[in-house]
């Protein structure tokens, strides 16, 4: 075959890889809005409300540019091809029986505000108070491996197929800054169960990466997924003071955990990601759309928290993670929406 053959050649099926993966994305986009509204109309009917046409057209618009900028991101290389098709299909499908049979259970606990209903057995007195409750209304909080197994199946849910995409959309930012190391140091806060980990540590093979989360049942969830990743370590302590010594990390990533926790312990972990890096670090922080850049999506950021139980959400939206950055000392290098996502970089001087 000749050189401009060959090339022709790889064009097409770089060309129709990307139209399986935009045609794969959309079916499951379809597959899981529908299941989520149908099991939402069956259990907990409340919260079935007329669509904001505003807000679906925005949807629709921010979800097609998410699967365009995880192509360009693949196109320029800052991840592996392979990452566009890691979705667990066969994994999420066996696990999927047992999350259907949660929903009248979160309906039930909603019902009733059970929202301090945790599994006997575990010493709360080791986790911070805003911890020690049952987010999202699921069974057990983040102190069980259930809750564990069946959390990324029900974070998918809910964001149609696309929260891996999200996730990965903190990888670029990373490679960015930490290509002139040979072995970079990157820890990740809130790591859970090691979704983003598994897709960072694909991107960066040379990377040692140490993941920290609270829950030692995620963690162990986390271990499973991420086995055959040899430079990924685990902890469990708290990202709000962490046991490593100053500047011993490269970079410091967050993804998905600022909204979680109160308005002062956002300041504290940012502060502790200040401390863990050196001069030129960065903290790339992943986390909910807010009400400053996504003002066309502010009757779903408003409506999230009371329907999926998040009490610290609406503070969050309004609380700006560029801000949070500043007052610990970061100067915003970048901040960029993806889809119901954004990904804000801050440098140490």
């Amino acid at each position: 075959m000749t050189t401009a053959a060959s090339e022709l050649a790889s064009s097409w099926s770089e060309r129709l890889g990307e139209a399986g993966y935009r045609a794969s994305h959309a079916g499951l986009a379809i597959g899981l809005g529908v299941t989520l509204r149908g099991l939402m109309r069956a259990f907990t009917p409340e919260e079935i409300r007329p669509p904001d046409p505003k807000a679906g057209k925005a949807l629709v618009e921010r979800f097609r540019a998410l699967l365009d900028r995880d192509l360009e991101n693949v196109r320029r290389g800052f991840y592996p091809r392979e990452l566009l098709f890691q979705f667990p299909y066969l994994t999420y499908l066996r696990r999927f029986p047992e999350n259907v049979m949660e929903f009248p259970r979160i309906a039930s606990r909603k019902h009733r505000a059970g929202y301090k209903e945790l599994p006997e057995g575990v010493d709360l007195s080791q986790y911070p108070k805003y911890y020690t409750r049952n987010f999202h209304w699921q069974t057990d909080g983040w102190f069980s491996r259930r809750s564990a197994r069946m959390y990324d199946l029900q974070v998918e849910m809910l964001f149609v197929g696309t929260a891996d995409i999200m996730r990965r959309m903190s990888i670029p930012p990373v490679v960015e800054a930490t290509r002139h190391l040979s072995s970079p140091r990157i820890l990740d806060l809130g790591s859970g169960t090691g979704r983003f980990l598994l897709q960072l540590s694909r991107a960066l093979p040379q990377a040692r990466i140490t993941g920290l989360d609270l829950s030692p049942f995620y963690l162990k969830e986390a271990a499973e997924t991420l086995a055959t990743q040899p430079h990924v370590a685990l902890v469990a302590e708290n990202a709000e003071a962490t046991p490593f010594r100053e500047e011993a990390f490269d970079c410091v990533t967050s993804v998905f955990l600022l909204h979680e926790v109160p308005r002062s312990t956002r300041r504290t972990i940012a502060r502790e990601a200040f401390r863990l890096l050196p001069s030129r670090g960065c903290f790339v922080v992943n986390d909910s759309a807010q009400l400053q850049d996504s003002e066309d999506l502010k009757a779903a950021l408003e409506g999230f928290a009371s329907t999926y139980h998040e009490p610290y959400y609406r503070d969050y939206t309004k609380d700006p993670v560029e801000g949070v950055l500043a007052e610990a000392g970061f100067e915003i290098a970048s901040s960029e929406t993806h889809s119901v996502s954004k990904v804000v970089v801050g440098r140490k001087p």
